[in-house]
Parts: structure tokens; sequence; C-alpha cells
């Protein structure tokens, strides 16, 4: 799980959010207010926006809202059932309402391969 989180405001546009999650190198930043998750912007959001050429306007008009989460104190394995039903690559960890983590599937892979060597190695 992620804890550096990029988390931007609903007034954000999209290209401030794409650029920053460029600049970080992460796939998914959290919209916040006052603290609490409003949604969650991915990659895909921003693929979306390009190919039907609407690139301008807030992060808000492409976000996923209210997106679905785990909290901080829930397994790696109900973290995984919620995204593989669906359909994310990317999960909010809430703890107490307020985000405090990122979940990706490349976090899932690790611990499933963690005592997998590659080829040749």
């Amino acid at each position: 799980m992620a804890r550096n989180l990029l988390t931007v405001e609903q007034s954000a546009t999209l290209v401030e959010v794409a650029a920053a999650m460029t600049a970080r190198q992460v796939g998914a930043a959290l919209v916040v207010a006052e603290g609490r998750l409003r949604g969650i912007v991915t990659e895909r959001d921003v693929l979306r926006a390009v190919a039907s050429g609407s690139v301008d306007g807030h992060v808000s008009g492409w976000m996923t809202a209210d997106p679905e989460t785990v909290e901080a104190d829930e397994s790696t394995q109900q973290a995984a059932v919620v995204m593989i039903h669906g359909g994310f690559r990317h999960l909010p960890v809430l703890e107490g309402g307020r985000p405090v983590g990122i979940v990706s599937i490349r976090d899932l892979m690790r611990v499933a391969l963690e005592d997998v060597s590659p080829r040749g190695v």
C-alpha cells in the first residue's frame, strides 16, 4: 500500500492532475475535501477525457465519485476481492473515514509473488 498519496481538490483541472500524476509516477489521485475522500481519478479517466477530446475542465467531471474503499485494518485478501470484483486497479484505504493509503494491482502482485524469483535469477 502506498502511503505517499497524491491528493487533489475537486476544483483542480484534469490537466493539472494528469501532470501531477506524471511527475509523481502514480496511476491515481484521490480527490478530497476537508480531509474526506470524495472521489478518485485514474489514468483510465485521463484517457477517457483525451479520447473524448475534452481535457479542459475540473477533475470533478471525470473522477469516480464515492469510490469503493477498504479500511486500513482489512486484509490484503479483502482488498483483492474488492478490486477483482469491481474491476479496479486502484483502491483507496481509509482510517476513520480519512484516506491513509491506496492499494494498487502492483501491490497485490508483490504480495502474491513475494517468494517467486524471476527466471534465471
